[in-house]
């Protein structure tokens, strides 16, 4: 698939979250994206955990998911060990685990642009040499 674009869990409770101070450059950067959004079940997890205490957040971020038509990327023991290796390495951060998972998706996918607005990813690097590029430039 060429031309995706990872969804970080910030970027999608700055969405969907108009009390989020980024949620206006969030929306406005996800009406301006046209091509296919992938994440991980870490991703839509973390972001469901953060969403629990809004009434009906749990719902509005399953729901933005299926609307929206992003790729639901499930981890396998192969990325889990990647994600461990990952872990490890940025362990002064330190990385948590819906990152690592979201880093090794590039890795798999050779895709570069992330919507997020985790500081992190500007260290992150995709097989330890490549920049994510990243939106909204928060």
């Amino acid at each position: 698939m060429a031309g995706e674009l990872l969804l970080d869990t910030g970027a999608l409770i700055g969405l969907l979250d108009r009390s989020q101070a980024v949620h206006k450059s969030c929306a406005a950067f996800f009406r301006s994206w046209t091509g296919p959004i992938v994440t991980t079940e870490a991703v839509l997890t973390e972001a469901t955990h953060l969403l629990s205490d809004l009434p009906l957040g749990v719902a509005a971020c399953i729901d933005f998911i299926l609307r929206a038509e992003v790729i639901l990327i499930p981890s396998t023991e192969v990325s889990l060990r990647r994600c461990l290796a990952l872990i490890e390495k940025y362990s002064d951060l330190p990385m948590d685990f819906a990152d690592a998972t979201l880093v090794v998706l590039a890795e798999e996918l050779d895709a570069d642009r992330i919507f997020t607005v985790d500081r992190d990813f500007h260290v992150y690097r995709i097989y330890g040499r490549k920049r994510f590029r990243l939106f909204p430039n928060v």
